[in-house]
């Protein structure tokens, strides 16, 4: 009998229970709501929203209000320097390091012992526990796991307490049985220096049977081309011919499919997206033919929704999972067993069904560039235009910003077109300057532009005057409460303009 045959007994229990999101949804949730709340009464913020006597969704709804980082940040910075029993109960040790807010450069969200188990690993575990049960001539377990990971660092002075990527949370703290078929190894796993790292994983791998990959989709395609150029080889399935799946998140997969589809030629190559976040594991597409995927509903998440047309209301209507409606644009609030209590994660999800209730992700509450991890919101891109015209003596009349995806070689950037009422004395120290303050202002910025290595120094062109004005005008837009979107994660707005840039 192979080892995935072995496996697969393993991860039959875990099958049948995410059957029971067919049926017993809502009640599912419920029971998630009631944990969280019993577990958290005795600590702070049990205490001050009364948590002891909650009994019904009401009751907890209106216990406290929904929450961006910035309402928990004081009681986060707390728990960084040792406080024990404040979000969550007793002494957080692992913090995952996010992209920042409009006053920080990071955000650092807390990782408790028992999320650390009944959120990210049970998601990982139910990741493959689908895939088995979609694939059941899987050889997954034959062969070796390449698994992407990111670096961590001491947290404070706090002995045992770290910050890093969720990714090293996780290799850190990972079953030592996964690590007898993970690969590379966990010292290389952890480095921060992503040219070495990159460098060594391909060494690493290159003669290893790997049956799956795991990881980004951008930094994942970074590495493969650097296995490509040790092997020499013009496909990967040269390479590692068992290779099966590829298990990708963290940003979308359409700008790079028909990238890996060059260079994996073999037609049963699967590819299974998840939703797993600094802040949780949200969804597993449990379907390959159905790019939606299915709410995670057992874990220690309890979801919340607020119609994205309400979001900006003072009293905006917020919902459970039994009160969405399907194709509505919805704002996504969670509770977590990590400690975040009606948290506004910032991404939107339209549902597609119920029973089970699957969604896809379709957007962000404010617009954004995501396509390699960078997470660049539109306050970044006004501070780094702010500096950029203090230094340079510009003025920026309307702009919008876009990525380039990854060429062959694994190269991308963003690029940016401007419209100046005063040009810059110099358009290349005016780009030069946003490129580095981008990067001082946001940290997930910083480490994709990490030595030009994928994300290379942006791209500025000049606008001639008026043109986003006729762009308006053309779209019957112009006027009014219309405005020009300033980050797209698609090129759809910026192919546009550039047409009529002339």
């Amino acid at each position: 009998m192979s080892i995935t045959s072995l496996a697969k007994l393993y991860f039959a229990s875990r099958q049948q229970a995410v059957e029971r999101y067919n049926t017993q949804a809502e009640e599912l949730q419920m029971k998630v709501m009631q944990h969280l709340v019993q577990r958290a009464a005795q600590t702070e913020w049990g205490s001050i929203h009364h948590f002891d006597q909650i009994r019904s969704y009401e009751d907890f709804s209106k216990s406290m209000a929904v929450n961006s980082y910035e309402e928990l940040k004081g009681y986060i910075d707390r728990m960084r320097h040792g406080e024990k029993d404040i979000l969550w109960p007793g002494q957080v040790r692992w913090y995952a390091k996010s992209s920042g807010t409009t006053n920080d450069k990071s955000k650092f969200i807390p990782v408790s012992k028992e999320g650390l188990q009944n959120i990210h690993y049970l998601g990982g575990k139910d990741v493959v526990a689908l895939y088995l049960q979609q694939n059941p001539k899987s050889r997954i377990f034959d062969g070796n796991a390449l698994i992407l990971g990111g670096s961590h660092a001491p947290n404070y002075n706090v002995s045992n307490s770290l910050v890093g990527d969720l990714s090293a949370v996780l290799i850190e703290n990972i079953n030592p049985l996964v690590n007898m078929v993970r690969v590379p190894k966990k010292a290389t796993a952890l480095l921060s220096d992503f040219e070495i790292k990159r460098d060594r994983i391909a060494h690493e791998t290159l003669n290893k049977n790997v049956t799956n990959l795991s990881g980004v989709p951008s930094w994942m395609l970074s590495v493969l081309n650097r296995v490509m150029e040790l092997s020499g080889k013009q496909y990967l399935d040269e390479v590692w011919p068992n290779l099966e799946v590829f298990f990708h998140g963290g940003v979308a997969f359409t700008p790079y499919r028909e990238q890996y589809k060059k260079l994996i030629r073999k037609p049963d190559m699967h590819y299974m997206e998840t939703y797993n976040a600094s802040e949780g594991f949200f969804g597993i597409q449990s379907d390959p033919s159905d790019p939606a995927m299915e709410l995670m509903i057992d874990y220690g998440v309890f979801y919340e929704f607020i119609p994205m047309d309400e979001l900006e209301k003072e009293n905006p209507t917020v919902v459970p999972l039994s009160g969405i409606e399907i194709g509505k644009n919805y704002a996504m609030v969670i509770s977590t067993s990590c400690g975040l209590w009606r948290y506004l994660i910032g991404d939107t999800v339209k549902f597609t069904q119920k029973n089970p209730y699957k969604f896809i992700i379709s957007g962000r509450t404010k617009h954004y560039i995501n396509a390699f991890g960078e997470e660049l919101i539109v306050d970044n891109a006004e501070k780094g235009l702010a500096k950029a015209c203090s230094e340079t003596g510009a003025q920026v009349q309307e702009y919008t910003a876009a990525p380039i995806f990854m060429d062959a070689n694994a190269k991308c950037k963003h690029q940016w077109l401007i419209e100046f009422s005063k040009k810059p004395d110099s358009l290349e120290k005016f780009a030069h300057i946003l490129d580095k303050t981008l990067q001082e202002i946001n940290s997930d910025y910083e480490a994709k532009r990490y030595k030009d290595i994928t994300l290379q120094h942006l791209e500025l062109i000049e606008a001639r005057p008026d043109l986003f004005n006729d762009w308006l005008k053309m779209k019957g837009k112009l006027g009014g409460q219309h405005k020009v979107p300033r980050l797209s994660n698609s090129r759809t707005y910026i192919e546009e303009l550039l047409k009529i840039n002339k």
